[in-house]
């Protein structure tokens, strides 16, 4: 019934940020508006818009006074090669880190949003093909 449809994230130059976001995600045009544009990731069905602001916004929350995190993360069957891709063309980054068995970094936009890359661990509940397990057993009860 519910999905996630859309991620809004705001940015202060929509072309800048637009050439940016091509070029790094891989994300293709659908559509813009006044004040907006939006797009596609080359996998999932989850779209993704900028939306114009005049200053930057934080796209993150407090978990306690030094540690934050990004409201979603990107999944790569690859940590290595993104991070690889993203140190290429200069994107700003952290190390990779590993928390048992899950590796992950953050990145960050021209506004200095941040973001997770996080590879799935195949016996983690959390790895799609185990909630697609999960959802077709509920689907069946």
């Amino acid at each position: 019934m519910f999905k996630i449809g859309s991620i809004f994230i705001p940015v202060t130059n929509i072309e800048n940020s637009r050439q940016w976001y091509e070029r790094n995600l891989g994300v293709t045009l659908i559509d813009s508006w006044e004040g907006g544009i939006g797009f596609y990731l080359p996998y999932g069905s989850t779209q993704l818009a900028l939306i114009k602001v005049e200053t930057p916004q934080s796209t993150e929350f407090s978990i306690n006074s030094d540690q934050k995190n990004s409201y979603y993360n990107f999944v790569v069957d690859d940590i290595d090669h993104a991070h690889q891709h993203f140190k290429d063309n200069g994107v700003v980054t952290t190390d990779i880190n590993d928390f048992n068995g899950m590796k992950f970094f953050d990145f960050f936009d021209l506004d200095g949003n941040p973001f997770s890359i996080v590879n799935e661990v195949e016996d983690s509940p959390f790895h799609s093909d185990q909630v697609k397990k999960l959802r077709e057993s509920n689907l069946n009860s």
